[in-house]
């Protein structure tokens, strides 16, 4: 909430600054303000459009201290998140459209198709969401996204959704075991997508998108 309002402080000094509604918007989520969210996301598509896509630097590098993110990626993919997050799919559907554009490296490629791939399932085209996957290969070279890069493997059959239900703590463990609970859920298999849902919310990771999305997946029950 502080970083709410330093960012709308700013936005006073620099009212069409994209970064500030992207960083902003990011806060909503993490708030579960989701419609003040999309509308932050709609205002920095809008004043990116004809704008050079910067990358933007990690607050936390990765090991090889390479940036995988752009400006205009993170834009389209939290925006789709966000729609994703309301069941909103058809407009989720339009910002992973965009995302998938600007998704220039592999890391930026399996985060952008795992959701694509869960929107497409999400609205009944099966055949398309399997047509996004023929890019993703056992062999990408991924630097941090590699629980993305697993959950595209197991859609397209390559590996065991029990693999991606580890342990461990960090963020990106609730966001595999989402995957793994829409991808059963897509598959008929209800009772088990739910027993792994309750999981994620018992881990208290409040701020993965894992976690949000389960809890409003469980709260529209």
């Amino acid at each position: 909430r502080g970083a709410i309002a330093t960012y709308t402080r700013a936005l006073t000094i620099f009212p069409e600054a994209p970064e500030l509604y992207r960083h902003r918007g990011h806060r909503y989520i993490s708030t579960r303000k989701l419609d003040l969210a999309i509308a932050d996301f709609e205002q920095a598509a809008e004043l990116m459009r004809g704008t050079t896509d910067d990358v933007e630097a990690d607050g936390l590098p990765n090991a090889r201290n390479i940036p995988t993110s752009t400006l205009h990626f993170n834009v389209w993919y939290h925006l789709g998140l966000a729609y994703f997050l309301i069941a909103d799919f058809e407009q989720a559907l339009r910002a992973y459209e965009n995302c998938l554009r600007v998704s220039r490296n592999p890391d930026a490629l399996v985060a952008t198709t795992h959701w694509y791939y869960m929107t497409l399932r999400r609205l009944d085209r099966d055949k398309d969401a399997e047509a996004i996957l023929e890019p993703i290969v056992a062999g990408l070279d991924v630097i941090e996204n590699e629980a993305y890069h697993r959950l595209c493997l197991m859609y397209k059959g390559r590996i065991e959704p029990a693999s991606l239900l580890g342990g461990g703590s960090g963020a990106q463990n609730a966001g595999a075991a989402f995957g793994v609970a829409n991808y059963l859920l897509e598959e008929g298999l209800e009772d088990s997508a739910m027993t792994v849902f309750e999981t994620i919310l018992a881990g208290g990771q409040w701020a993965a998108f894992g976690y949000i999305a389960a809890e409003a997946e469980m709260a529209r029950r």
